[in-house]
């Protein structure tokens, strides 16, 4: 009785009664909150799974590459150098190793891999080409080291084509692919 009375001074009638009663009603919000912050929270999820993978596919293709390098290493002792016209089985071994990582075949050699060169350590303690391997440079000279002998340089390239678990949903679909390495071993 003591309520009518007071809808009845307040002018509230009965939608505004209803109204007032949905404005001081809570049920709901909590799972309201959940679902915006739960929503929030996979996509970040979503995004580090991505990234995790990405990084990890790029750690896996570096290994590849360089496993491809001390595979011509291992296969072509000094006396057949330069490996690339005198070591028989030089190609298998480097595709062998190279698709031995987790990434299996997908990991590929990019054309004219491997490849052989001289190389000489230049004032900057960088590895600098100073020629094919048709012709042995006498020195470094070209690298301006004139004191020090090239080295006989395997160089190893491999690709690999990422792709996204989530695609259009996280950034995975923005990182650069195909993923390229490159690995260089001294072989003599």
């Amino acid at each position: 009785m003591f309520q009518s009375l007071s809808r009845a001074r307040t002018g509230l009638g009965v939608v505004g009664t209803k109204v007032e009663a949905l404005r001081s009603c809570r049920r709901g919000v909590a799972a309201i909150e959940f679902a915006f912050f739960g929503g929030l929270l996979s996509f970040a999820a979503l995004n580090v799974i991505d990234i995790s993978r990405y990084i990890t596919q790029q750690m896996q293709v570096a290994n590849a590459a360089q496993m491809g390098a001390q595979a011509a290493w291992k296969a072509c002792d000094p006396s057949h150098l330069p490996a690339t016209t005198k070591c028989d089985g030089l190609a298998a071994a480097v595709t062998n190793a190279v698709q031995s990582t987790s990434l299996g075949i997908s990991v590929t050699l990019q054309g004219g891999s491997p490849s052989e060169g001289y190389y000489c350590v230049n004032a900057s303690n960088a590895l600098q080409y100073v020629s094919d391997v048709s012709a042995s440079p006498a020195d470094c000279s070209a690298a301006g080291m004139p004191n020090l002998q090239p080295g006989d340089y395997i160089s190893v390239q491999v690709t690999f084509a990422y792709a996204p678990l989530f695609p259009g949903v996280t950034v995975g679909g923005t990182f650069a692919t195909p993923i390229a390495k490159t690995a260089m071993m001294r072989l003599g």
